[in-house]
């Protein structure tokens, strides 16, 4: 049975407040990475509503309706994706936006120029 979603109520945020200011800056050099215990999956990603071909992906990370995906390229921000992943004969594919997008932190990505991409499915 389906639930309809609660109201959501906002709350206002200063983003003048200095106290806020300085808790924002204290997290500026943060480097969370969220591969941990996710097991990783070779996928194809096609860039691009008129992509045809796939390119080579690693999906790295997955919840719901957000996955993290490590590529050898940058991906521009709102950019439209589609990923595809391989079961034997099977293929699995999701459609998706691109969050946000950098350059690897761990010495394994920077040394294959690996770049991780937050993706939120459609």
């Amino acid at each position: 049975m389906h639930k309809p979603h609660a109201r959501w109520t906002g709350n206002r945020v200063d983003w003048d407040d200095d106290r806020l200011a300085a808790l924002l800056k204290k997290t500026e050099d943060w480097t969370l990475d969220n591969r941990g215990t996710f097991e990783p999956r070779d996928v194809q990603l096609h860039v691009g509503w008129g992509a045809s071909s796939g390119r080579p992906a690693m999906l790295v990370w997955e919840r719901e309706q957000a996955v993290v995906v490590v590529t050898g390229f940058p991906i521009p921000v709102g950019e439209h994706v589609r990923i595809d992943r391989y079961a034997g004969e099977e293929v699995r594919s999701a459609w998706g936006v691109v969050a946000d997008g950098r350059e690897g932190f761990r010495a394994e990505d920077r040394e294959a120029g690996a770049w991780v991409h937050w993706l939120h499915l459609r």
